[in-house]
Protein backbone atom coordinates (compact mmCIF):
# COMPACT_ATOMS: atom_id res chain seq x y z
CA UNK A 1 0.00 0.00 0.00
CA UNK A 2 1.18 3.54 -0.73
CA UNK A 3 0.64 6.11 2.00
CA UNK A 4 1.03 9.76 1.02
CA UNK A 5 2.15 12.62 3.24
CA UNK A 6 1.70 16.31 2.37
CA UNK A 7 2.76 19.37 4.39
CA UNK A 8 2.74 23.14 4.07
CA UNK A 9 4.53 25.50 6.46
CA UNK A 10 1.89 28.22 6.64
CA UNK A 11 -1.89 28.28 6.75
CA UNK A 12 -1.84 30.64 3.74
CA UNK A 13 -0.39 27.88 1.54
CA UNK A 14 -2.50 25.01 0.22
CA UNK A 15 -1.86 21.36 -0.42
CA UNK A 16 -3.59 20.97 -3.80
CA UNK A 17 -0.42 20.49 -5.86
CA UNK A 18 0.94 17.90 -3.44
CA UNK A 19 -2.30 15.96 -3.00
CA UNK A 20 -2.90 15.82 -6.78
CA UNK A 21 0.61 14.44 -7.31
CA UNK A 22 0.19 11.91 -4.48
CA UNK A 23 -3.14 10.75 -5.90
CA UNK A 24 -1.56 10.46 -9.38
CA UNK A 25 1.23 8.36 -7.83
CA UNK A 26 -1.41 5.89 -6.63
CA UNK A 27 -1.48 6.66 -2.92
CA UNK A 28 -4.21 4.76 -1.11
CA UNK A 29 -4.37 7.28 1.77
CA UNK A 30 -2.96 10.77 2.23
CA UNK A 31 -2.12 12.38 5.55
CA UNK A 32 -1.66 16.13 5.83
CA UNK A 33 -0.16 18.81 8.06
CA UNK A 34 -1.16 22.46 7.60
CA UNK A 35 0.93 25.36 8.89
CA UNK A 36 3.65 23.20 10.44
CA UNK A 37 7.37 23.55 9.79
CA UNK A 38 9.25 20.54 8.49
CA UNK A 39 11.82 21.22 11.20
CA UNK A 40 9.29 20.14 13.83
CA UNK A 41 9.28 16.47 14.71
CA UNK A 42 5.85 16.55 16.38
CA UNK A 43 3.55 16.72 13.37
CA UNK A 44 0.13 15.07 13.84
CA UNK A 45 -0.33 14.16 10.16
CA UNK A 46 3.13 12.62 9.92
CA UNK A 47 2.64 10.68 13.15
CA UNK A 48 -0.64 9.28 11.82
CA UNK A 49 0.96 8.34 8.49
CA UNK A 50 3.85 6.56 10.23
CA UNK A 51 1.43 4.66 12.50
CA UNK A 52 -0.63 3.57 9.47
CA UNK A 53 2.35 2.12 7.57
CA UNK A 54 2.88 -1.65 7.59
CA UNK A 55 5.84 -3.76 6.35
CA UNK A 56 5.86 -3.75 2.55
CA UNK A 57 4.15 -0.33 2.35
CA UNK A 58 5.75 2.81 0.94
CA UNK A 59 5.62 6.32 2.35
CA UNK A 60 5.30 8.74 -0.58
CA UNK A 61 5.91 12.49 -0.51
CA UNK A 62 5.77 15.11 -3.25
CA UNK A 63 9.27 16.38 -2.36
CA UNK A 64 11.51 14.98 0.34
CA UNK A 65 11.73 18.38 2.07
CA UNK A 66 8.02 17.94 2.86
CA UNK A 67 9.11 15.08 5.14
CA UNK A 68 12.16 16.62 6.85
CA UNK A 69 14.19 19.83 6.74
CA UNK A 70 17.39 18.49 8.27
CA UNK A 71 19.63 15.56 7.42
CA UNK A 72 19.50 14.08 10.95
CA UNK A 73 15.70 14.20 10.96
CA UNK A 74 15.51 12.71 7.46
CA UNK A 75 17.94 9.97 8.51
CA UNK A 76 15.91 9.18 11.62
CA UNK A 77 12.63 8.86 9.71
CA UNK A 78 13.95 6.89 6.74
CA UNK A 79 16.07 4.60 8.93
CA UNK A 80 13.01 3.90 11.06
CA UNK A 81 11.03 3.09 7.92
CA UNK A 82 13.76 0.78 6.62
CA UNK A 83 13.93 -1.09 9.97
CA UNK A 84 10.19 -1.68 9.75
CA UNK A 85 10.43 -2.94 6.15
CA UNK A 86 8.77 0.16 4.74
CA UNK A 87 9.94 1.95 1.60
CA UNK A 88 10.19 5.66 0.94
CA UNK A 89 9.55 7.49 -2.33
CA UNK A 90 9.69 11.14 -3.36
CA UNK A 91 7.84 12.06 -6.53
CA UNK A 92 9.70 15.23 -7.56
CA UNK A 93 13.20 13.87 -7.00
CA UNK A 94 12.26 10.43 -8.39
CA UNK A 95 13.69 8.78 -5.29
CA UNK A 96 12.71 5.27 -4.31
CA UNK A 97 14.67 3.72 -1.44
CA UNK A 98 13.85 0.20 -2.56
CA UNK A 99 17.16 0.37 -4.49
CA UNK A 100 20.65 1.23 -3.20
CA UNK A 101 20.98 4.02 -5.77
CA UNK A 102 17.70 5.55 -4.62
CA UNK A 103 18.89 5.44 -1.03
CA UNK A 104 22.21 7.08 -1.91
CA UNK A 105 20.48 9.85 -3.88
CA UNK A 106 18.21 10.48 -0.91
CA UNK A 107 21.21 11.03 1.38
CA UNK A 108 22.97 13.33 -1.07
CA UNK A 109 19.85 15.46 -1.62
CA UNK A 110 19.19 15.49 2.12
CA UNK A 111 22.68 16.87 2.73
CA UNK A 112 22.12 19.55 0.07
CA UNK A 113 18.78 20.54 1.66
CA UNK A 114 20.43 20.79 5.08
CA UNK A 115 23.17 22.96 3.61
CA UNK A 116 20.57 25.18 1.92
CA UNK A 117 18.74 25.63 5.23
CA UNK A 118 22.01 26.69 6.91
CA UNK A 119 22.65 29.19 4.10
CA UNK A 120 19.19 30.69 4.50
CA UNK A 121 19.70 31.09 8.26
CA UNK A 122 23.09 32.68 7.62
CA UNK A 123 21.67 35.13 5.07
CA UNK A 124 18.87 36.14 7.42
CA UNK A 125 21.32 36.71 10.28
CA UNK A 126 23.59 38.78 8.03
CA UNK A 127 20.64 40.85 6.81
CA UNK A 128 19.47 41.54 10.37
CA UNK A 129 23.00 42.50 11.44
CA UNK A 130 23.33 44.87 8.47
CA UNK A 131 19.98 46.48 9.28
CA UNK A 132 21.00 46.94 12.94
CA UNK A 133 24.32 48.45 11.85
CA UNK A 134 22.41 51.00 9.75
CA UNK A 135 20.32 51.86 12.81
CA UNK A 136 17.12 50.42 11.40
CA UNK A 137 14.52 49.37 13.92
CA UNK A 138 13.68 45.69 13.57
CA UNK A 139 10.29 44.20 14.20
CA UNK A 140 6.93 45.83 13.95
CA UNK A 141 6.29 49.54 14.35
CA UNK A 142 5.59 50.67 17.95
CA UNK A 143 1.90 51.00 18.87
CA UNK A 144 2.51 54.43 20.37
CA UNK A 145 4.73 57.20 19.02
CA UNK A 146 7.21 59.06 21.23
CA UNK A 147 4.83 62.03 21.29
CA UNK A 148 1.89 59.86 22.34
CA UNK A 149 3.96 58.26 25.10
CA UNK A 150 4.96 61.73 26.36
CA UNK A 151 1.31 62.87 26.37
CA UNK A 152 0.25 59.74 28.25
CA UNK A 153 3.05 60.20 30.79
CA UNK A 154 1.95 63.80 31.46
CA UNK A 155 -1.71 62.80 31.81
CA UNK A 156 -0.85 59.99 34.22
CA UNK A 157 1.42 62.20 36.32
CA UNK A 158 -1.28 64.90 36.54
CA UNK A 159 -3.83 62.15 37.28
CA UNK A 160 -6.30 63.86 34.96
CA UNK A 161 -7.16 60.60 33.20
CA UNK A 162 -7.00 56.96 34.37
CA UNK A 163 -4.92 54.38 32.51
CA UNK A 164 -7.98 52.56 31.18
CA UNK A 165 -9.38 55.74 29.59
CA UNK A 166 -6.00 56.56 28.04
CA UNK A 167 -5.83 53.07 26.58
CA UNK A 168 -9.25 53.54 25.01
CA UNK A 169 -8.33 56.97 23.65
CA UNK A 170 -5.12 55.68 21.99
CA UNK A 171 -6.70 52.39 20.89
CA UNK A 172 -4.26 50.14 22.76
CA UNK A 173 -4.43 47.75 25.69
CA UNK A 174 -3.51 49.19 29.11
CA UNK A 175 -0.66 46.67 29.22
CA UNK A 176 0.81 48.30 26.09
CA UNK A 177 0.93 51.65 27.87
CA UNK A 178 2.59 50.09 30.93
CA UNK A 179 5.22 48.36 28.77
CA UNK A 180 6.01 51.58 26.90
CA UNK A 181 6.36 53.54 30.14
CA UNK A 182 8.66 50.91 31.65
CA UNK A 183 10.73 50.77 28.44
CA UNK A 184 11.00 54.59 28.33
CA UNK A 185 12.03 54.71 32.02
CA UNK A 186 14.81 52.17 31.35
CA UNK A 187 16.14 54.01 28.30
Amino acid sequence: MKIGYARVSTDAQNLDLQTRALNAAGCDRIFEDHGISGARADRPGLKSALRCLQPGDTLVVWRFDRLARSVPHLAKITSGLKERGIGFASITEAIDTSSEIGEMILWVLGAVAGFERCLIKSRISAGLAAARAKGQQLGRRPSLSAEQRAEIRELLVSRSEPLSKLAERYHVHPRTIRRCLVRDAGA
